[in-house]
């Protein structure tokens, strides 16, 4: 096989490919593998362009041995950082031989198993917590306290607090999941927003009034709002976006829930419905908003568990959206209050 042909082959794949010829110089580098290390490093020794030190090993081994090798190539850059899987396989031929080195991206594989292994350890440190206050209150409860009864009644009103807190991050975990299992079937049951907005805020007003917030709803005209969704999902959110309003930014006294109908939304290159829910206290520092939709990411740990928070209520938020095929958009500065935004396709 010719270096001309074997250039071209290479070129078709679009995993990064490198051979490295019996001289130890690269012969062909595709465009893929120019990309990922920036340059075309053919003609040049292998070292000097490949660089790292197991990556290097794989090769030398290939070479001197002609048995395949593996190793692992970490690229990181200032954006991301990449996996890949490396395989140096020998090969020979009448005009080339040498090692094919091959590039396997498993960078997202690699983010999965990293969620993956973060998921148990939060949701294991959330549930652990509460426990141990728990057996702690039952041991105490089973000695020094056993004949006290005002330390009894104190003891169980907090038990009672922790296990409404695992039965809350358990609710909300099977929601995730469900979420989750059916994100890629779009629903289309028309739903009317208005009626949904209005029967959510009703069914939180008691809340609300007990932290002295009061709601205000202002609609941009009196058309029907009607979106393809899931109502008990939309609901969902509807109230994870205004308990949140009325959790941190209550002390404000008011939540604003904002309808509006737009004729053409270039999103969906259609018309659309956006709810925005505004509150106005402390806000958020602007830091913090590209992960507030991430698992347990919290901006202040003991205010959110304080407030009977599990840190799920904007991670189920946007993956209902996602399955709405909607946008989620978060928006806030410190001192002006914090506004979430849904924009949903709406039935033309």
């Amino acid at each position: 096989m010719t270096t001309e042909l074997s250039a071209s082959i290479m070129a078709a794949v679009p995993m990064p490919l490198v051979l490295v010829g019996s001289d130890e110089r690269i012969r062909v580098m595709n465009s893929a593998a120019a990309a990922l290390f920036r340059a075309s490093g053919e003609g040049r020794h292998y070292v000097t362009v490949l660089r790292q030190p197991g990556l290097l090993l794989a090769i030398e081994s290939a070479l001197r041995e002609g048995r395949a090798a593996q190793a692992r190539y970490v690229q990181k850059d200032i954006a991301r950082e990449a996996t890949y899987n490396v395989r140096a396989e020998p090969v020979s031929g009448t005009t080339v031989s040498g090692v094919l080195v091959s590039f396997e991206d498993v960078s997202d594989m690699e983010r999965a198993g990293q969620m993956r292994r973060d998921f148990v350890a939060n949701v294991s440190h959330e549930l652990k917590t509460p426990l141990t206050a728990l057996l702690g209150f039952i041991e105490t409860l089973r000695g020094a306290a056993r004949d006290d009864p005002a330390a009894r009644e104190r003891f169980l009103d907090i038990m009672e607090r922790e296990a409404e807190r695992m039965n809350r991050l358990v609710s909300d975990l099977l929601s995730l999941s469900r979420v989750e299992s059916a994100e890629r079937q779009r629903p289309t049951d028309p739903v009317d927003i208005g009626e949904l907005v209005d029967s959510t805020l009703n069914s939180l007003r008691t809340l609300a009034e007990a932290k002295g917030v009061r709601f205000e709803t202002q609609r941009e005209d009196d058309s029907e709002l009607l979106v393809p969704g899931d109502p008990d999902q939309l609901r969902q959110v509807l109230i994870n976006l205004v308990e949140n309003a009325i959790k941190y930014g209550g002390e404000a006294g008011r939540v604003t829930v904002l309808l509006s109908f737009r004729s053409r939304e270039p999103a969906f290159k259609g018309p659309a419905v956006e709810i925005v829910v505004q509150d106005y206290g402390d806000g958020i520092d602007p830091v913090h908003i590209p992960r507030l939709t991430e698992r347990f990411y919290r901006v202040d740990n003991h205010r959110s568990r304080e407030m009977g928070g599990t840190g799920l209520g904007l991670a189920i938020a946007k993956h209902i959206v996602n399955r709405h095929r909607g946008r989620f958009r978060i928006d806030s500065n410190p001192g002006e209050g914090a506004r979430f935004s849904v924009l949903l396709p709406a039935f033309s």
